[in-house]
């Protein structure tokens, strides 16, 4: 069955709902497909600091920020900066003056897919490939059977796009660093002596090359991150259907580290392989009539920016701002969105990769204490 959208939006994430979300609040309609099945087909990952001048900028556009600031998690600013002897260098309470507020992923998407239209999002429709068809128009087949054609085409599918191939032959790259990323549920009663080193909110340990990135979520678990510069193929020396021998193969690489760090492996309920790839920095293409991408579909980075949700919110807000302004004139509003898109997203790339070489140094941890207490942040 092939069925015809004048906009359709190929990716459920934070981008492509903001792109949905703002494009309704400017009375244009737009379909968007979603390879999940439904809202609550799998957990949606760890916390979120939503910044001012991105992800929350985002939100006024969809007129959404008065109920994002219901859903934030107090006390989710406050930080604390650890050695890999659980040494404490930098701790900072969160006093509700930061302009980067908490909030659980999973309430952010709710409160985005809350305030679509009825039918918005078409589940389940798993995007195989996308072509051409002229004059701006393209199709796109799923992995169901279906195939829709559209007069504009957002891909905002994620890391692996099926739509970026049209307008660039960039992929993500390995960037050297792994996770094996862990849970540890109902922490204050069944893991007090990690919930102690965590804290409240963001959680940091660096040294050689390595170390911890946790949050504590709103249901009281911990997340956490075990990172480590490692050789592209290493997870997969790792049975991780094995809880117990995941854990013990992950802790090998963090020998030394003190016991109450390692815990936050050895206690883990849960442990997950993940790579981290990024698109160069600077990725961008020429203009192909009918047809953009937003979020990770454009500019996929690493994490250690914090940018990756922000910018894809902020993506999709432009990209439907820009549509609004420039009605019946498809081109003027991609030209205008992708001019602001192209220069923002390479700096923020830019960031990210020299973040991961400062963290993931030999003196991580001395180089990031010293730009908590003395750089940006400071104050």
């Amino acid at each position: 069955m092939r069925t015809h959208h004048p906009i359709a939006i190929v990716g459920g994430g934070l981008g492509g709902l903001t792109a949905a979300r703002v494009l309704h609040v400017n009375g244009i309609e737009a379909a968007l497909f979603e390879l999940e099945a439904s809202a609550v087909a799998r957990t949606q990952g760890g916390m979120l600091d939503i910044h001012e001048d991105s992800g929350q900028k985002a939100l006024h556009a969809a007129g959404l920020h008065d109920a994002f600031l219901k859903i934030v998690h107090e006390g989710g600013q406050e930080m604390r900066l650890v050695g890999p002897d659980s040494t404490v260098h930098v701790s900072e309470k969160d006093d509700g003056t930061g302009g980067r507020p908490e909030v659980d992923r999973t309430d952010l998407r709710d409160l985005l897919l809350n305030s679509l239209p009825d039918g918005t999002v078409r589940w389940g429709r798993k995007a195989t490939g996308a072509r051409a068809l002229g004059d701006g128009r393209h199709e796109v087949t799923f992995a169901d059977g279906s195939v829709i054609t559209t007069d504009l085409l957002i891909g905002a599918d994620g890391a692996w796009s099926r739509v970026r191939p049209l307008l660039s032959d960039a992929t993500p790259a390995y960037t050297g660093i792994s996770f094996a990323e862990t849970d540890l549920y109902d922490a204050d009663v069944r893991h007090p002596r990690s919930a102690a080193v965590v804290g409240g909110g963001f959680f940091i340990s660096l040294g050689s090359r390595r170390g911890f990135l946790a949050h504590r979520e709103t249901d009281g678990s911990l997340h956490v991150y075990a990172a480590l510069k490692a050789e592209e193929d290493w997870l997969d020396t790792i049975d991780f259907t094995d809880l117990a021998a995941a854990r013990t193969a992950v802790l090998t690489r963090f020998e030394g580290w003190h016991e109450d760090l390692r815990a936050l492996i050895a206690d883990a309920d849960t442990i997950t392989p993940r790579r981290i790839h990024a698109l160069p920095a600077g990725h961008r293409w020429e203009r192909i009539a009918g047809v953009t991408l937003l979020g990770d579909a454009a500019h996929v980075m690493s994490p250690f920016a914090g940018e990756g949700a922000n910018l894809a919110m902020l993506d999709g807000a432009e990209l439907a701002e820009a549509i609004a302004a420039h009605r019946g004139d498809t081109e003027a509003a991609l030209t205008a969105y992708e001019e602001a898109l192209f220069p923002r997203s390479e700096a923020s790339a830019a960031e990210s990769a020299a973040s991961l070489e400062t963290m993931f140094s030999d003196h991580g941890l001395e180089r990031m204490v010293d730009f908590f207490t003395s750089g940006p942040a400071a104050g």
